[in-house]
């Protein structure tokens, strides 16, 4: 065979070895990147083109510690969230309700307010208004009761009654001309039959000056009963 052609032929040879080469070393770089990622304690071995090689790789925890703190902080962070809105939830209720009770006791303060006002209004026209009377024995005796207790006058219901029907039997102007008193010229008047001097010594201010006046006659009686016998109760006969 002629000797340049062996030498081309050989040369394509070498180049062809050359670049089977220059993968495998290619490869092998690329394995080593591979193997950076196993444990410093781990080894592999190479095929026959390449030494075998032992490689380390350190490593740290700290990025994953730091990953699980991060994780923890947020779920706090959720759980505080959540305990503030529960608080303030809590806050607001408590709020609503402190606020309700109040205008609960302003409305209350003020209806009792309002019925005072009502009652003292009443009172008032009441007391302004003059107590109506009936024009008989009955009416007579109740205004004359309510003048004597303004004025301190003792005596009931029942004695005043008892003493009038027995004087006069209810007629205001009944007049006695024949006892004593009439004799005297000072005859016994009205229903609880009094004389003028009596009448006129312990008459009440605010009675009519009539002897013949059924309240008044009444009221200037139990007055001088008072005097004489404690009250006109104590009176069962002529006095």
């Amino acid at each position: 065979m002629p000797k340049h052609i062996l030498t081309r032929g050989h040369s394509r040879a070498l180049t062809r070895h050359h670049k089977i080469a220059a993968a495998g070393v290619a490869a092998l770089g690329a394995a080593a990147i591979g193997f950076s990622a196993v444990p410093s304690n781990a080894s592999t071995t190479t095929t026959a083109e390449a030494p075998a090689q032992t490689a380390k790789v350190a490593y740290s925890t700290k990025q994953i510690e730091g990953v699980q703190a991060d994780v923890n902080s947020l779920h706090t962070g959720a759980v505080q969230v959540e305990q503030f809105a529960a608080q303030k939830k809590a806050a607001a209720e408590a709020a609503a309700k402190k606020k309700a009770a109040a205008e609960a006791k302003a409305a209350k303060a003020r209806a009792a307010a309002e019925s005072a006002s009502r009652s003292a209004e009443r009172a008032e026209v009441k007391k302004a208004a003059p107590q109506k009377y009936g024009d008989n024995l009955d009416g007579w005796i109740r205004e004359a009761l309510s003048i004597m207790k303004k004025n301190g006058i003792p005596g009931s219901y029942e004695g005043i009654h008892r003493n009038i029907m027995r004087e006069s039997s209810g007629n205001p102007k009944a007049i006695n001309l024949w006892d004593i008193n009439a004799q005297k010229g000072i005859p016994s008047k009205g229903l609880l039959q009094v004389i003028p001097p009596t009448f006129d010594a312990y008459h009440v201010k605010g009675t009519p000056k009539d002897i013949y006046d059924p309240v008044a006659n009444i009221v200037a009686a139990c007055n001088y009963a008072a005097d004489k016998y404690g009250t006109m109760d104590n009176v069962d006969s002529a006095y």
